[in-house]
């Protein structure tokens, strides 16, 4: 799974909304399902939610984690 964000325009403003997708192999195509809408976000909130939906193995460290994780 991984984050989305697609920006739209109204009125000369620009929003920003993310959507978490799952790609799937149909008929051996692959098709992306969107999982959950996750709403309107700032482009500062961008990273934290890119990083929340990672593979654990692969999330960047936070300073208040522990050593045993």
């Amino acid at each position: 799974m991984f984050v989305r964000v697609t920006t739209k325009k109204v009125d000369d403003r620009l929003y920003h909304y993310a959507f978490l997708v799952e790609n799937k192999k149909v008929n051996g195509k692959v098709v992306q399902k969107v999982v959950r809408n996750l709403g309107k976000i700032t482009l500062d909130q961008l990273p934290y939610l890119k990083a929340a939906y990672m593979d654990k193995d692969k999330r960047p460290k936070l300073v208040y984690e522990n050593e045993e994780g």
